[in-house]
């Protein structure tokens, strides 16, 4: 099911040629299939900029812009129907499929895109390409080009300049719209089922991947083929690695558990992450450190509207957390030369947040002529300070050690600030506790 509609793909493609120069052509393919060992391929994905300018989801696909053609300025080369290959694969759209539910102008076999796409490249002035993101791809495109320039004597014009074509498309991407917001949705709140059906299943005794599986059920269960990323389950002392991949610890009474999860819909991504005590009960250093983080999250809000640039966030959450770590005495100083010297970077070492949307980590730039970017509406991002207190600091009293905790939302810039779309996971300690009990007393 395309949940965006194929006129907004249509959209999307008039807008990026709008902005391409007179007589040129783009071109993008497809994502490979990735082999996971031997002949087992990985679950396919398709490239996100190919997503989003036509939402074909299939392999061995180029699609062709090309603005001002009278023939037909969306063109796409793609598998033929095979009825013995579908039987053994899947069923393909073919070339009817791309035009009538993909919106094509025309389609082609991709087995003739080396007779077709030399000529269409031809006599243009400019190739807009992703050049260096499909190396495979880059050579057949430079053997389209030395034929050309071997036809040069009979008046072959090679093209005159290659434009990288990731600036224009990534900036439309940083927009998102009406129906991108909407999907978004969608795959957020079954991230946030994912995550509330984890907090319920835990309790000491337990694997990390027992909650995995909990999320991994959740997410098919919704209708999400596969995760946005990797995800992170990581009990105790692992919450202090960042990108902790392990997933099989066990869940230890006194535990807190960092959940770093996120399904993705049509492509698009969510990214949660709460932290909870595996056995239901913050300790008072856990509360302590949890409330610090959450009021962080909560202050980073109040810097996501119009107007406001990317970093305001960002600063927000740093003086949160510097003054609260000298309020419990984990850090030791005033507040603005903390802040200044970076004293906080070995409990708080990265960004509060990031681009959301297609990728996980979303395309567009951060900076503008080394400004950083003013928000505008339809932006989207993630909130996501976190304090991790090495297991093996030495300079905190031993009660802090291996305390990890992060909470992460998703928030799309709105018109007269910023819209939580991640709120259906409780996320304050009064509910998670509540949460986890009422879990417990149902199993009983």
């Amino acid at each position: 099911m395309i949940r965006i509609p194929k006129s907004e793909y249509a959209r999307r493609r008039k807008a990026l040629m709008a902005q391409m120069e007179a007589n040129s052509i783009a071109i993008l393919p497809a994502a490979p299939v990735y082999i996971r060992n031997r002949d087992v391929e990985h679950v396919y994905r398709q490239d996100s900029d190919f997503q989003y300018l036509c939402g074909f989801p299939e392999p061995e696909a180029v699609l062709v812009l090309i603005p001002g053609r009278a023939h037909g300025e969306c063109l796409l080369f793609c598998r033929e129907r095979d009825p013995e290959r579908e039987l053994w694969d899947g069923l393909r759209a073919g070339q009817d499929g791309a035009i009538s539910e993909y919106g094509a102008d025309d389609a082609f076999p991709i087995g003739d895109i080396d007779d077709i796409l030399p000529g269409l490249i031809e006599g243009r002035d400019r190739v807009y390409y992703a050049i260096g993101t499909n190396q495979e791809f880059d050579q057949h495109l430079m053997e389209w080009i030395n034929v050309i320039r071997s036809k040069a004597r009979q008046g072959a014009q090679p093209p005159n300049e290659f434009v990288a074509l990731d600036h224009l498309l990534h900036d439309m991407r940083l927009y998102k719209s009406a129906a991108e917001v909407k999907v978004m949705k969608e795959a957020a709140a079954i991230s946030a089922r994912a995550h509330i059906r984890a907090m319920q299943a835990s309790r000491p005794g337990l694997s990390e991947y027992h909650l995995e599986a909990e999320l991994d059920y959740e997410f098919r269960k919704g209708g999400a083929k596969m995760p946005a990323y990797g995800s992170i389950v990581a009990a105790g002392r692992n919450a202090c690695i960042l990108h902790y991949r392990e997933n099989d610890a066990p869940l230890k009474d006194g535990d807190l558990v960092l959940i770093d999860a996120g399904c993705e819909i049509d492509c698009y991504a969510s990214d949660i992450t709460r932290t909870f005590p595996a056995n239901g009960s913050f300790s008072p250093e856990q509360k302590a450190i949890y409330e610090l983080v959450l009021a962080a999250n909560m202050a980073a809000f109040e810097q996501i509207a119009p107007g406001k640039h990317w970093n305001e966030a960002h600063e927000a959450t740093v003086q949160v957390i510097t003054a609260g770590l000298i309020e419990l005495g984990l850090l030791q100083g005033e507040l603005n030369e903390l802040i200044a010297s970076e004293a906080y970077k070995p409990f708080y070492m990265h960004r509060a947040g990031h681009w959301l949307g297609l990728d996980v980590h979303d395309v567009g730039d951060y900076k503008v002529g080394g400004e950083w970017r003013v928000l505008e509406p339809g932006m989207a991002m993630t909130v996501e300070p976190g304090i991790y207190i090495a297991p093996d600091n030495q300079n905190v009293a031993k009660k802090w050690r291996g305390i990890g905790v992060r909470i992460e939302d998703d928030v799309v810039v709105t018109k007269t600030g910023c819209e939580v779309l991640t709120n259906g996971v409780p996320k304050t300690v009064a509910e998670i506790e509540a949460l986890m009990a009422a879990a417990r007393s149902e199993a009983a």
